[in-house]
């Protein structure tokens, strides 16, 4: 599913649950990996400092080999690689270039545990600039995932019923039929006061609006919430035991490339007891199986 795999690396290790969880995914699909380090990104995602000095780069490649060194004895094609370079752009360039499938990052430095939500999401981050531009979903990972057979046997789909948002309900669709995976898709009202009633009009709405591009999943459950949306997104993962959570990168610009990442994907991400996966776009899984818009498969070729 996965073929080619990025994974944003700092010196400091506090990326290792990211780290783990990449290596998971090669293992599991086979995938070619690989670990990036763009120099002088000591203070982590939310910030650029100065640029490391020439000749530091090989330093810091033997530094992250080492660290890494027991998780990836089983990946011998893994790569790492340390570029210096502006953070968002080296990340992408390298993306575009392997055609990637999917992009992880972690949390950024311990120092900055405690602003993590505000360097997570603030524009102008590593994390803001990757997520709006990549050419693939990006999967935030800040806690110890285990890698499960099958890797995702239940997933959680948020939509504020935006144009944007059809883009994760549509890749949710396609991995929750490769998976074979329950599907829970869920919408958080602001508006009206919580009821029966109430959950009931949204569910009817969510059936209404994604049913037809969501046949052929047997096991899709439709939620109606009302509260704070983040909050209430959360409550649910929990709930359900959700493995993965996708989420519209952006739900009020009509560019991704222009969009910032909602605050509500930031808190989500940086709480969620599983990995967040932020799509800014339609895409495509890369795997034997695709999908019309009735769920039937079509036997073509694997495409981008």
């Amino acid at each position: 599913m996965f073929k080619d795999i990025i994974v944003g690396v700092t010196p400091s290790g506090v990326d290792a649950c990211a780290v783990e969880s990449a290596v998971g995914f090669a293992k599991k699909f086979e995938s070619n990996l690989y670990l990036v380090h763009v120099a002088g990104m000591e203070q982590g995602w939310g910030s650029i400092e100065t640029l490391e000095a020439s000749g530091e780069t090989a330093r810091l490649e033997a530094r992250i080999r080492e660290m890494y060194a027991s998780l990836l004895a089983d990946l011998p094609n893994a790569k790492v690689q340390v570029v210096a370079g502006i953070p968002h752009n080296e990340l992408l360039r390298l993306a575009r270039k392997k055609d990637t499938d999917l992009v992880v990052m972690g949390p950024h430095t311990k120092e900055y545990e405690e602003k993590r939500a505000q360097m997570w999401g603030m524009a102008g981050s590593t994390l803001e600039r990757v997520s709006q531009k990549a050419r693939c979903p990006v999967m935030i990972v800040h806690r110890a995932v285990e890698c499960k057979d099958p890797a995702f046997a239940n997933i959680l789909v948020a939509t504020d019923f935006s144009e944007q948002s059809e883009c994760a309900v549509s890749y949710g669709g396609q991995m929750v039929r490769q998976y074979k995976a329950k599907l829970t898709l869920m919408n958080v009202s602001e508006t009206s006061t919580d009821s029966p009633q109430g959950r009931a009009e949204i569910e009817a709405r969510l059936q209404t609006e994604y049913g037809d591009r969501l046949q052929g999943i047997d096991n899709c459950v439709y939620a109606g919430r009302f509260g704070r949306p983040a909050m209430e997104i959360l409550n649910m993962a929990t709930q359900i035991g959700a493995d993965l959570i996708i989420m519209a990168h952006h739900s009020n610009a009509d560019d991704p490339e222009e969009a910032f990442l909602g605050s509500t994907v930031v808190q989500v991400s940086v709480n969620a007891p599983c990995p967040t996966m932020s799509v800014n776009r339609h895409f495509d899984l890369r795997c034997g199986l695709m999908y019309d818009q009735t769920g039937q498969v079509v036997n073509v070729a694997a495409t981008v």
